[in-house]
C-alpha cells in the first residue's frame, strides 16, 4: 500500500471517529424536548397528509368488525393547531359518518361527529375523548393525539434504542388512567408502545406500533394495535396510500364537510 493511500485512509479514519463518538454521545436528556420532537414526528409530518385505513376490531370472544376510512390532516402551524377528517366508507352502517376534530394546543379541542343515517351533527365534549372510537378500542383522542401540556413527564430510562418516558396527567379527574409509559424509538423519535395503568396500577391498555415504513422521506407507521388486556379484546389499524403535501387548505376542514364530504381530498393519490 503506498504512502499515500495510507494517508488517506488514515484521514478517513481520524474524520469517522469524532461522529462516531459524537452519535453516540448524542442522547437527549432534557424529556420536555424528548416528548415535544417525538410529537413532532408522530403527527406534524409534512404540512398536510391523507392515507387511507383499515381497523380490525376484535372482542374478547373472537368476534371481529372491520372499519375502513380516509384520513385528512391539515397544519396550521408546526407543532400547533391542526384540523382532521376521518370519513367512513365501509360497512355499510357506517359509510358516511365523519369525524372531525380542531386540535388546539392551548384550549380542549374542538370534535364533531356527523351521523347519516339520523343527519344529525353531534359534539363531541372534552369528557368523551377517552371513550371508544367508533367502537374500537381506541380512543377518539388517539386519532389526533393527546396534548403534551396536559401530562407530567419523566424520563426514566435511555435504552440503545428507546427513551422510556413515564407520564402523569395534570388532572387526574379528567382521565381513567392514573399514569402511562412510553417507549420512543431513537431513531425516529415515533412512540412505538404506550402502556397504560389505572387507579389500582394495574396495567389495563396497551397501544403499539407494529410495522414502520418510509413515506416521501418520513418515517411513518403503517400498522398499529390497541389491546385491552382486561378484556383480551383488540382493535388493529392498518394504513395504506398515504402521502404527504397533498396541497389542502383549511377549507376542506368545516362544518359543511361534515354532511358535503370533500370528495376530491378522499380520492386515492396517483402514485
Amino acid at each position: 500500500m503506498s504512502d499515500l493511500i495510507r494517508s488517506l485512509f488514515l484521514t478517513a479514519a481520524l474524520a469517522i471517529t469524532p461522529v462516531v463518538t459524537s452519535a453516540q454521545a448524542a442522547d437527549m436528556t432534557d424529556v420536555n424536548e424528548i416528548v415535544s420532537q417525538s410529537n413532532l414526528a408522530a403527527y406534524y409530518k409534512a404540512n398536510d397528509g391523507r392515507s387511507e385505513a383499515r381497523m380490525v376490531i376484535t372482542d374478547g370472544q373472537g368476534r371481529k368488525q372491520t372499519r375502513q376510512f380516509t384520513i385528512l390532516r391539515y397544519d396550521r402551524d408546526d407543532g400547533g393547531d391542526q384540523d382532521f377528517l376521518v370519513a367512513f366508507s365501509r360497512p355499510a352502517d357506517v359509510r358516511n359518518t365523519v369525524f372531525m376534530v380542531a386540535k388546539h394546543t392551548t384550549s380542549d379541542d374542538d370534535r364533531w361527529l356527523y351521523l347519516p343515517s339520523l343527519d344529525l351533527v353531534k359534539r363531541i365534549s372534552a369528557g368523551d375523548k377517552r371513550t371508544s372510537f367508533v367502537g374500537s378500542h381506541y380512543f377518539y383522542e388517539d386519532v389526533s393525539g393527546r396534548n403534551i401540556s396536559e401530562d407530567e413527564h419523566t424520563l426514566v430510562d435511555t435504552t440503545d434504542e428507546h427513551y422510556v418516558v413515564d407520564n402523569t396527567p395534570k388532572d387526574p379527574a379528567s382521565v381513567e388512567f392514573s399514569e402511562y409509559r412510553v417507549w420512543i424509538d431513537k431513531a425516529n423519535l415515533l412512540p412505538v408502545k404506550i402502556e397504560y395503568k389505572d387507579s389500582a396500577e394495574r396495567l389495563y391498555r396497551r397501544v403499539e406500533v407494529l410495522e414502520v415504513k418510509d413515506v416521501q422521506g418520513h418515517p411513518t407507521v403503517t400498522k398499529s394495535r390497541v389491546s385491552d388486556l382486561v378484556s383480551g379484546g383488540m382493535t388493529t389499524m392498518e394504513f395504506r396510500f398515504i402521502k404527504y403535501d397533498v396541497g389542502m387548505d383549511r377549507s376542506v376542514f368545516t362544518e359543511r364537510s361534515l354532511r358535503k364530504l370533500p370528495r376530491e381530498w378522499l380520492k386515492r393519490p396517483k402514485s
